[in-house]
């Protein structure tokens, strides 16, 4: 270097001439200073875009957490919200068990010896007599509700001995229970679910029977249940006929105990042909093989 000069010295050879370039300092430092600002501009390039990628990773990574506990929450709400049926249907029953019984007060009502012996009935372990039981118990809930008012319906006790139309005990249709009362697995969700009845297998257009004497109540499609029969036995008990694949009956229609009130089929929500049947006492569902004879 010479003054303010570089002096750069080229060969082009072993025998080439020899080239000398002279450049100012300041065009050293011009090219020192762009060299410097671009290696600093392509190091923050670089860090911007990992940052990017690890932002976009993180987001992905929420994204999935999000959905999951979405998925969890879905599930979480479906335990609860069938834990509460449960619950309000089990809160129902110990209600109705206790008023029926006297429990519910200390101002109870008090009972005939017609209805006390009734009581007594009700409290038989027999296997056997759980469907007399069952109207039983609704005659004493009604007794209880009328006690209240002073008028207790001495005919419909007295009625008990001989009247057992209204209990639904006969099969609607024959076949196996390939699905029982309470828990189970959705066959399509997978996920746990409460079963309101029992689903009983049988080929497409087999005849339906009513399970007992009653009005029937409504006739037609309802949702998930396809088309249904809904039968009011009178005394709070209600029998319910789902999947159906025609109906037999109208509305205001009164039916009696084998009667036949339509036919096994597929609509609705179901996998294959089959009847859902129901026991409904007070709009509280109960397990309907308990009332089924055979």
């Amino acid at each position: 270097m010479k003054g303010n000069f570089y002096t750069f010295l080229l060969f082009t050879g072993t025998h080439g001439k020899l080239r000398k370039i002279r450049l100012p300092i300041y065009i050293i430092q011009v090219v020192l200073a762009f060299s410097l600002v671009g290696v600093m501009t392509v190091a923050a390039l670089a860090s911007s875009y990992a940052k990017m990628l690890l932002k976009v990773s993180n987001y992905n990574n929420l994204r999935t957490e999000r959905e999951v506990l979405r998925s969890q929450n879905r599930s979480l709400e479906t335990v609860v919200n069938q834990a509460n049926a449960k619950l309000d249907s089990l809160e129902s029953l110990a209600g109705e068990v206790a008023l029926a019984y006297g429990f519910a007060d200390a101002k109870r009502p008090r009972f005939s010896p017609d209805v006390i012996a009734l009581a007594t009935l009700t409290n038989s372990t027999d296997e056997s007599s759980y469907p007399d039981s069952l109207y039983a118990f609704s005659l004493l809930q009604t007794a209880a509700l009328n006690a209240r008012r002073n008028s207790i319906p001495e005919a419909m006790v007295a009625d008990f001995r001989y009247d057992r139309s209204p209990i639904p005990s006969l099969w609607p249709v024959r076949g196996q229970i390939t699905a029982g009362f309470g828990q189970r697995m959705d066959p399509f969700s997978g996920e746990g679910a409460f079963h309101a009845g029992i689903d009983i297998a049988a080929a497409a257009g087999t005849k339906v029977f009513a399970a007992a004497d009653g009005i029937l109540f409504h006739s037609g499609p309802d949702g998930g249940y396809g088309n249904e029969v809904l039968i009011d036995h009178g005394y709070g008990i209600m029998t319910k006929y789902g999947h159906l694949s025609t109906t037999l009956a109208v509305v205001g229609q009164e039916v009696r105990r084998g009667q036949v009130i339509g036919a096994v089929g597929m609509t609705g929500r179901t996998t294959g042909p089959h009847l859902h049947y129901e026991v409904l006492i007070h709009e509280t569902r109960v397990n309907p093989a308990k009332y089924l004879r055979g």
